[in-house]
């Protein structure tokens, strides 16, 4: 039982985080505070989940989440309403007299203070330990004599990287004008919201890369959501492509207009995305730091 609570809890977190994205739409109007205290003062409302990462967060009286609050490395202080479930990890819980709690209380790591006239609608688990991954001893099998070295080692170097770049870019500019056909708009959105707000597209990327992993070993270590974690992968794949894809339909865009041309944007999709990826295949053959420039391009 306990395997199945981590899992939906991290689950959660792997796609909480993309709520703000969604908000420039207007579907959706949760929050993702990082590094700061948070307060939501009396008679106002988040429409949705509540994120709080390495700070406090207090709800104060009259106040409203009609969603989900999420505390990580920091306290929750809850003296109005949240429709449903508050999980902290690391950190303190205080649910106050006249506050409600629609669904769970969970805290994993921290401790929790309930006042009497407190009213949580769900269950309540506390101080629930992190989990534990066991580790098997592989049998032993005696030494091994180390395999023969082939005869002849083929090294294309500098050549046959280039090369790679090339096929890479092409099969990217390809993807990129099957994608343009049917999901437009769709891109069109998240080349808007990497634009508007690298720095927030920025953030959730850099969250997602820290707990995407953990996530993915928690569903697996509970066997039964073993389908789950493959899923959760290979939407994270998709996902990264799908953001790729509008990053260079937004160079392809730019690069039209600063030449003074109309293009289709089937066209203009695949030009872009060839040109982004070889410009950062390029960057990535530069000894050292080349890494650096798709690191970049993949938070954003």
């Amino acid at each position: 039982m306990r395997n199945l609570v981590y899992g939906l809890i991290l689950l959660a977190l792997l796609l909480l985080p993309a709520g703000p994205v969604y908000a420039l739409d207007g579907h959706f109007d949760g929050r993702v505070i990082i590094g700061q205290d948070f307060t939501l003062k009396s008679g106002e409302t988040v429409d949705g989940d509540l994120v709080v990462i390495g700070a406090a967060a207090l709800i104060e009286s009259n106040a409203q989440v009609n969603g989900d609050i999420i505390v990580i490395g920091g306290s929750l202080k809850l003296n109005g309403q949240a429709a449903g479930n508050a999980v902290v990890i690391g950190g303190l819980v205080s649910v106050n007299d006249h506050a409600s709690v629609g669904g769970d209380v969970v805290t994993i790591g921290g401790s929790l203070q309930r006042a009497e006239g407190a009213h949580i609608g769900g269950n309540v688990v506390t101080n629930l330990p992190p989990p534990r991954i066991p580790l098997l001893n592989p049998p032993s099998t005696g030494s091994a004599g180390a395999p023969p070295e082939p005869a002849y080692r083929f090294n294309f170097g500098v050549l046959g990287a280039v090369v790679g770049v090339v096929f890479q870019a092409l099969g990217l500019a390809a993807l990129a004008m099957l994608l343009t056909v049917f999901l437009h708009p769709q891109l069109d959105r998240v080349a808007q919201a990497v634009v508007t707000q690298p720095l927030m597209s920025g953030s959730i990327g850099l969250l997602t890369v820290f707990v995407a992993p953990i996530a993915v070993v928690i569903l697996v270590v509970t066997l039964i959501l073993i389908p789950v974690a493959l899923a959760a992968v290979f939407m994270l794949v998709l996902a990264g492509l799908f953001g790729v894809v509008a990053f260079g339909m937004e160079v392809g865009d730019r690069f039209t207009r600063a030449i003074h041309q109309t293009w289709e944007p089937v066209l203009s999709a695949g030009f872009g995305t060839f040109l982004l990826a070889i410009v950062v295949g390029t960057v990535n053959l530069v000894p050292c730091v080349g890494w650096l420039a798709s690191v970049l391009v993949g938070l954003l």
